[in-house]
C-alpha cells in the first residue's frame, strides 16, 4: 500500500479534531491526526501499541496520568491498556502507529 499526500478523507472525531488513515497493513496501522487548540482527547485505553510523532504544534500527552510536554519532533510509544489523553496547546499534527492494525480505522 502507498499513500501519496491528499487534504481529502479526513473524518471530524470532535468539533476541534479529525483523522484519516494514512496506511495500513497486516499488522500495523498509520493515522494522521489533526487537532486544534484546546481539543482534549479523554483519558482511555485500548488494546492496541501506540507510536506517535508530532509532526507540527504543541500538546500535553497524559501516559498513565504522566503529563509530557510534546512538540515537533517529540515521539511516544504507549503500551497497550496503558491510560492516556491528550490536550492541544497549539494547532497540531500528529502521526501515530497502532499494532495490531486497528479494524475500527480501516477504511
Amino acid at each position: 500500500m502507498f499513500y501519496t499526500k491528499d487534504e481529502s478523507g479526513y473524518q471530524g472525531r470532535s468539533p476541534l479534531s479529525k483523522m484519516k488513515t494514512l496506511v495500513y497493513g497486516e499488522k500495523t496501522l498509520m493515522a494522521e491526526f489533526r487537532s486544534k487548540a484546546g481539543n482534549v482527547l479523554k483519558e482511555h485505553s485500548h488494546p492496541y501499541e501506540q507510536t506517535g510523532y508530532v509532526v507540527q504544534g504543541k500538546l500535553t500527552l497524559f501516559i498513565d496520568g504522566v503529563p509530557h510536554q510534546a512538540s515537533a519532533g517529540d515521539a511516544w510509544c504507549i503500551a497497550a491498556d496503558v491510560p492516556h489523553g491528550a490536550e492541544a496547546i497549539e494547532d497540531t499534527i500528529v502521526v501515530e502507529v497502532f499494532s495490531p492494525a486497528r479494524k475500527d480505522y480501516k477504511p
